[in-house]
């Protein structure tokens, strides 16, 4: 999901939140994105999330 996200995502880690939401939560436990739970439409990736999605993504 971490890949997905950060292929999808602008230069600056912005990324739509349409998915699992549990699965959305886990991610932001550890970190790697903003709290799902707002009434945007997107989420922002960290840093961290951002690098280690492009990295799983370029597997």
């Amino acid at each position: 999901m971490l890949a997905l996200l950060a292929a999808y995502s602008g230069d600056n880690g912005n990324t739509w939140k349409g998915f699992d939401f549990e699965i959305m939560s886990r991610l932001h436990e550890h970190g790697f994105i903003s709290d799902p739970m707002n009434r945007n439409k997107s989420v922002w990736l960290t840093d961290e999330g951002l690098e280690r999605g492009r990295q799983i993504a370029e597997r």
